[in-house]
């Protein structure tokens, strides 16, 4: 993702504005490719045409027929030319633009709403490898593709979900998308999967998250429907795999004052100190970040800080982080210290308080 966040933090006339998260850290993020599902049993005659297709330029009649296919009064040729359109353009990137330039986007968007499930998550997934070309990605949104995907989500096959969720990641990667898929409501649906979704789901949901709430009014949805709950609970449990994913949402999200106090509701404070204990390197960073935030303009929570026993652990990562590590538990430690401080000076240089 091309995202990154900067965390403004003053203490005593220092300015910690470069306490941000980079390009380097969303890698926390895998990315959503084409589907990951395997190969789909075919006939012979339609093994070897799909062989024959992938294997050279001359794809284009074949294309065509399929793009026909899609619009036949049979669901079965229907699911034949969408899983064919779907392993073409998985297979071969080249694909992605002749079967958009064929006229495939209205017909597989029009299948995103069909009744059989089967069907419905063909159409998906070819509209995910699709959305993979940037070329695609306008047209997808102009011809109506964001609708259909937020229903995928919402009644989709496990499969669909998660394709879904990644082809609205995609779609977001242009700005002017983001605003338009939160309207649609994408948000409670993209934080239901995040809490109710295998592990696929989870980390689909949470890199579609990521991006979409980027724009405010997402973040706002995002804190509304619950959010909170599930990343605190995912950043809680180290066997997850989701420690670092939920973490750079939640601090994507903790601008937010709304945001802030559902993260301490939901427990979160003694999480992240238990991160910056005993996690790893970059889980560390992120968790301080998120409690620079929380204890930015409230005393109230850097004293609940303090009292979960942050001090020490933030003193082991200023001596023994990375640069960026050490540079924001040591502005942690200053924020900490000053609710407890019998200094005037550091007192009276509060203006946030």
């Amino acid at each position: 993702m091309d995202t990154t966040a900067t965390y403004h933090h003053h203490y005593m006339g220092r300015n910690f504005s470069n306490i941000s998260l980079s390009n380097d850290d969303s890698a926390a993020f895998s990315d959503c490719n084409s589907d990951r599902s395997g190969e789909f049993p075919t006939t012979s005659a339609q093994s070897k045409r799909l062989l024959v297709a992938c294997a050279t330029e001359m794809s284009d009649d074949l294309i065509q027929q399929l793009v026909s296919d899609l619009e036949s009064d049979s669901i079965e040729d229907q699911k034949e030319a969408a899983m064919e359109l779907r392993l073409l353009a998985k297979n071969k990137p080249e694909n992605r633009v002749r079967i958009a330039r064929a006229g495939a986007i209205r017909p597989l968007i029009s299948l995103i709403s069909s009744s059989d499930p089967q069907l419905q998550e063909h159409g998906v997934t070819a509209i995910l490898n699709l959305s993979l070309c940037d070329e695609n990605k306008e047209l997808l949104a102009s011809s109506g593709a964001i609708r259909p995907l937020v229903r995928a989500l919402k009644v989709g096959t496990p499969t669909a979900k998660e394709n879904a969720a990644c082809a609205l990641l995609r779609l977001s990667q242009l700005e002017e998308n983001k605003t338009a898929i939160g309207r649609s409501g994408a948000i409670p649906l993209l934080v239901d999967l995040l809490e109710t979704g295998n592990f696929r789901g989870k980390k689909d949901a949470s890199t579609a998250l990521y991006s979409l709430c980027s724009v405010k009014e997402n973040k706002v949805r995002a804190v509304q429907a619950g959010i909170m709950k599930p990343l605190v609970e995912l950043m809680a449990d180290f066997e997850s795999n989701m420690v670092d994913k939920s973490a750079f949402v939640m601090s994507v999200l903790a601008s937010l004052p709304e945001a802030r106090a559902a993260l301490v509701e939901e427990g979160g404070i003694p999480v992240l100190v238990e991160i910056v204990e005993v996690g790893s390197q970059r889980q560390k960073e992120i968790a301080v970040v998120i409690l620079l935030q929380l204890c930015d303009d409230s005393v109230v929570y850097r004293t609940m800080v303090a009292r979960e026993g942050a001090i020490p652990p933030l003193v082991a990562l200023s001596q023994s982080g990375t640069k960026r590590a050490k540079q924001k538990a040591e502005a942690l430690i200053e924020l900490l210290r000053r609710p407890r401080s019998g200094n005037p000076v550091a007192n009276n240089s509060d203006s946030s308080e």
